[in-house]
């Protein structure tokens, strides 16, 4: 996609009332926030061994700001990496009514990206399955992530790449805390439950905001979801809106709470699995018995 096409259409004017000034500060900033963007991807990639030499990844496409991000981001790292690997994209079209099925291949074929449109009527299961006035969520990314990662397999692709950010990651563990009674969330590394996929999320260290704007920018074709987006009073927009009120009255919070993501200490929660509190007296027998005493020196 053309440089002009990433700016807003004010900043062309005469350039004696400051025109040709705002352009040029307009791709000043464009340019800083592109990098900005493949430094947080190439570093999420590098810090958890997402991609390796001779891989196939498949980028889900769903044609939000998200996935069209993550897809053009790996593009352009892509072309410098020091390890060769192949995207190829994929759109899950889940039949819902009114679906625009024209877009996606039209904007992949224009930018010369392999792709793979998967049908799968999901949307007519998850309206029957669930009952008025119920959540769709939880069994639409099921069928959603069920037909992806056995598609990935079908078209020998070793890596499913997801567009989850990190507002993502924050808002999906605090949903866990609250109404899963559990400390997890989105890894940016999975191998799924049956071993057969890895499962990748290049966006991990990005901001939503950083992401909305670029995709402004560049003008991407976005497609809304009329299945879950639409839903009024989802957990997950009433999380989403506490995360944003916190950053605003403390900006700098959701980086604090990201960065403890990534800083977990086992021995200071109670999860009995992941830390040996049993054996605590044996380990304290242990150290106390090889310290040296000097009093007896």
């Amino acid at each position: 996609m053309q440089d002009a096409v990433m700016f807003d259409s004010h900043t062309d004017r005469n350039p004696r009332d400051g025109g040709v000034h705002n352009a040029a500060k307009a791709k000043r900033e464009f340019n800083k926030l592109q990098k900005r963007l493949r430094r947080q991807v190439g570093n999420a990639i590098i810090d958890y061994d997402m991609i390796r030499e001779g891989d196939k990844v498949m980028v889900c496409l769903s044609g939000g700001k998200d996935s069209y991000t993550m897809l053009e981001i790996l593009r352009n790292l892509q072309r410098n990496a020091p390890v060769d690997f192949s995207l190829v994209a994929v759109n899950l079209d889940q039949k819902q009514p009114g679906f625009p099925e024209h877009v996606l291949p039209e904007y992949l074929e224009g930018i010369g990206v392999d792709y793979h449109i998967l049908e799968r009527d999901t949307y007519s299961v998850v309206k029957e399955k669930t009952p008025e006035g119920k959540t769709t969520c939880s069994l639409c990314s099921r069928l959603r992530r069920g037909s992806l990662y056995g598609y990935a397999e079908e078209i020998g692709a070793n890596k499913i790449a997801l567009g989850h950010h990190r507002e993502d990651i924050l808002e999906t563990l605090f949903l866990n805390m609250f109404f899963g009674g559990s400390l997890k969330s989105m890894p940016p590394k999975l191998l799924s439950d049956d071993g057969k996929n890895i499962v990748i999320r290049p966006l991990a260290y990005c901001r939503e905001a950083d992401i909305a704007e670029f995709s402004r920018r560049m003008e991407f074709p976005i497609i809304p979801c009329n299945l879950c987006g639409s839903q009024p009073n989802l957990q997950r927009q009433v999380v989403k809106e506490m995360l944003a009120d916190w950053e605003a009255r403390h900006p700098g919070r959701l980086e604090s709470m990201f960065k403890a993501v990534t800083n977990v200490a086992p021995s200071q929660l109670a999860d009995r699995e992941l830390f040996d509190f049993a054996g605590l007296e044996e380990k304290q027998a242990r150290m106390q018995a090889s310290r040296i005493d000097f009093t007896e020196l």
